[in-house]
């Protein structure tokens, strides 16, 4: 049948459909994956196409139904359909897939100095710090997520040339943005996607529709990765210093996808389409969603698309962690980011009417209480609603009679941190200890609380709600120590940042490397207070945050700056400088350690380790990987060959090669799994991109219960771009247990490079 029929056959079934006496359901947005390449010559455009597609379908109007049609990172469209309607659309030889729309969730003065960005730039692959800056002027980094606050001084273009004459973006006009006024040589690109947003909304959104940021986490993120140097920056007094972004010369594209309610898939999906089509060099995405197949993540479907442009995408690891297998983002050909601490802290103290002092960490700014000891209470049991959650202090469950005058205990957990503070002062508490249960451990996150309180850690949150169970009449008092600096050790995993192992694909380690993100400052948006509280009244310029959505733009950062001086560079190999260079030890020369309860930290949580720029600048030797190979990976997990379609968008796509393992990929990390098999051999090639006449030696560190093999053990490069092919064979011993887990690494090194590559051994039960 001619395609043009097809469509015809296609659109009376729909008629049919729709005259059935069943009633169809709530409407809602769905992705669809259309057959890209069969388009009927009847239709000039895809989107003429899509729009025929839908024009029986519904009882709505063709502009209404259509949410988006994609161009680059998709190949179909959106739109707002009806169950039946959607299975009407399965059914469609055009179609190749109908997926219902997804929410994803929103996962600096001192980064620059501890990640070594202010010194030696002289040294960055040959290059004069001049000759960098003006490099790095033609890297843009596109950010999704919520929006921008142009008025930031981080967003000063004083002294920037003129815009690349190949960005092809723009700024939208809105009520409260003008882009004649709100973007410049700094800010090149400002737009907004809310349809999907709008679909999902069950009542009437008032959010404005603008490229503006009003949750603060946008401007946050977007000046981290490259926001312009700003003297005298601090959070109402705390971190002050220079505040700037990791690649302080390139250039900011914004693409607010984020709303209250949420990132929609259909946004970022729309957001990353017109991102690659305006021509960004990385894309950088503080967000994400639960694991599943490739072929189902929205974002691992966009990135595949942008690395084939030859954009890195950088994304958070998600904010699960100490939950094992927690990570989200965890495509091979995403880089995916999880957290560490900086040695910058914010200490502040809790000292009991016992003459014992415990320090913790806030952010308060305001009067405090004085010295004066006053009651202190845990109020568990003591609840004026029936929720029982007077313990988290939820909203409601505090008894004013109990707290009032007094400093609360509150157990950290189920609500905001900042949020448990303005319960406890609304009910007449004149201060807050914030105690860690043992799901956070020993991790401590510095809040900009409405009143004075102190965040501790279990042992000490233990400690204290010990003595006020036991003392007749427990008192406290609490102070703050200001911004301390050279916090030893540091850094250290955050608690929160989520682990693996990768379980949409075990044999890929994820997640890929740790960056600062415990306490990170960066600007902030005027139109929200520090805490993000409604009840918040103050403004500021600055504002501390923690997650691996701070982490995320470190990382994009600094790929921009790998860009700009090795504009010839993939994504993969900037990908590879990045994790091969990275460390394993802290300031006090020790393996890093986990917040979570201070034990030694592992790959599952670490990946290859904490970023070190300068040594990813010039790695010596990368491990490449092509589109082609990230094809004959997604082959190797046995996908069927629409599904494989929907992630690579060609025609005729094959598995004519197919890798016989997905830990066959070229990756610059391992993840050994031990089941039927006691021996797994994998095959790596290293491109040269150091020095002609190069002579690697490997070493191996293993634990006892595998043995390690790599042949050859030396690798010489005569020249630059050279490839060098090597394999390892990881024999599994009898004295293993199943179930367990073991890490080593493997390391090809001269007297200029060290290139290093984790490894995660794995015994699964059959």
């Amino acid at each position: 049948m001619a395609m043009g029929s097809v469509i015809w056959a296609f659109a009376v079934s729909l008629l049919l459909l729709q005259s059935c006496s069943s009633v169809s359901g709530a409407k809602r947005t769905y992705i669809v994956h259309m057959k890209h390449h069969q388009k009927p010559s009847s239709y000039a455009t895809h989107h003429d196409w899509y729009s025929a597609s839908l024009q029986s379908l519904t009882s709505s109007t063709t502009a209404e139904s259509l949410v988006y049609a994609y161009t680059n990172a998709y190949n179909g469209f959106a739109a707002s359909l009806d169950h039946e309607e959607a299975e009407a659309l399965r059914q469609s030889d055009d179609v190749l897939g109908v997926y219902e729309d997804t929410v994803y969730t929103l996962h600096t003065t001192r980064t620059p100095q501890f990640l070594g960005l202010d010194s030696a730039l002289s040294l960055w692959a040959g290059h004069s710090p001049l000759e960098l800056n003006q490099a790095s002027q033609d890297v843009i980094v596109g950010v999704l997520d919520t929006g921008v606050w142009p008025e930031s001084e981080s967003f000063d273009d004083t002294g920037m040339p003129d815009i690349p004459s190949r960005w092809r973006g723009e700024c939208e006009s809105a009520v409260d943005f003008n882009p004649k006024i709100h973007c410049n040589k700094k800010l090149i690109g400002a737009r907004y996607f809310s349809r999907g947003y709008h679909m999902a909304a069950d009542k009437p959104v008032t959010e404005s529709e603008s490229p503006r940021d009003h949750d603060g986490h946008g401007t946050h993120t977007s000046s981290t990765a490259a926001g312009s140097n700003v003297r005298n920056a601090s959070l109402l007094g705390y971190a002050s210093g220079t505040a700037r972004g990791m690649a302080v010369h390139a250039r900011v594209a914004t693409y607010k996808v984020c709303w209250t309610s949420g990132c929609f898939g259909s946004d970022i999906l729309k957001g990353m389409d017109q991102a690659i089509a305006d021509g960004v060099d990385v894309l950088s995405l503080s967000l994400g969603g639960g694991s599943g197949p490739y072929y189902r993540d929205t974002i691992a479907i966009g990135a595949f698309t942008a690395i084939e442009r030859g954009i890195v995408v950088s994304c958070s690891a998600g904010n699960s962690g100490p939950t094992k297998a927690s990570l989200a983002n965890t495509a091979p050909w995403i880089m995916t980011v999880g957290a560490g601490t900086i040695d910058r802290d914010f200490p502040a103290y809790a000292t009991l009417g016992n003459g014992k002092k415990f320090t913790g960490v806030s952010l308060y700014s305001g009067k405090g209480m004085g010295e004066k000891m006053v009651g202190l209470v845990y109020s568990k049991g003591n609840s004026s609603s029936s929720s029982g959650s007077s313990n988290l202090c939820m909203p409601g469950s505090l008894d004013p009679s109990f707290v009032s005058g007094k400093v609360v205990v509150c157990d950290r957990g189920v609500n905001a941190r900042v949020e448990k503070g303005a319960v406890v002062r609304d009910a007449g508490g004149v201060g807050m200890i914030l105690a860690n249960t043992e799901a956070s451990g020993e991790e401590l996150v510095a809040d900009s609380h409405l009143l004075p309180a102190v965040a501790v850690g279990r042992k000490m949150g233990d400690l204290i709600r010990e003595y006020v169970k036991t003392e007749s009449n427990p008192t406290a008092v609490l102070s703050f120590g200001g911004t301390v600096l050279n916090v030893k050790p540091s850094p250290v995993v955050a608690a929160f940042s989520s682990r693996g192992p990768n379980m949409v694909t075990p044999q890929i380690l994820k997640p890929d490397v740790i960056g600062p993100g415990v306490n990170i400052l960066a600007a902030w948006s005027e139109a929200i207070g520090p805490t993000g509280l409604a009840k918040d009244s103050r403004k500021t310029k600055f504002n501390i945050m923690s997650g691996t959505s701070m982490s995320c733009p470190h990382i994009s950062g600094l790929a921009a700056l790998l860009k700009a001086a090795h504009p010839e560079w993939s994504p993969s190999a900037i990908k590879s400088a990045l994790m091969t260079t990275a460390y394993t030890v802290d300031n006090t020369n020790s393996p890093l350690r986990d917040a979570a309860d201070g034990s030694l930290s592992s790959p599952f949580a670490h990946g290859s380790g904490h970023v070190d720029p300068h040594k990813a600048i010039s790695p010596g030797l990368v491990y490449d990987a092509t589109p082609d190979d990230y094809i004959a990976f997604l082959c190797s997990l046995n996908y069927e060959l629409d599904r494989i379609q929907v992630i690579v968008k060609r025609p005729n796509v094959t598995c004519a090669r197919k890798f016989t393992d997905p830990g066959q990929l070229n990756y610059p990390s391992f993840s050994v799994l031990f089941g039927k098999s006691r021996v797994v051999r994998y095959t790596r090639v290293l491109t040269n991109v150091g020095a002609a006449g190069s002579a690697y030696q490997v070493a191996v560190d293993a634990p006892s219960t595998v043995t390690v093999t790599v042949k050859p053990s030396k690798l010489v490069f005569k020249n630059v771009g050279e490839k060098q092919r090597y394999t390892v064979t990881f024999v599994s011993k009898k004295n293993a247990v199943v179930g367990g887990n073991a890490f080593g690494s493997i390391t090809w090194s001269n007297v200029e490079h060290q290139v290093k590559s984790p490894v995660a051994f794995s015994w699964t039960r059959l």
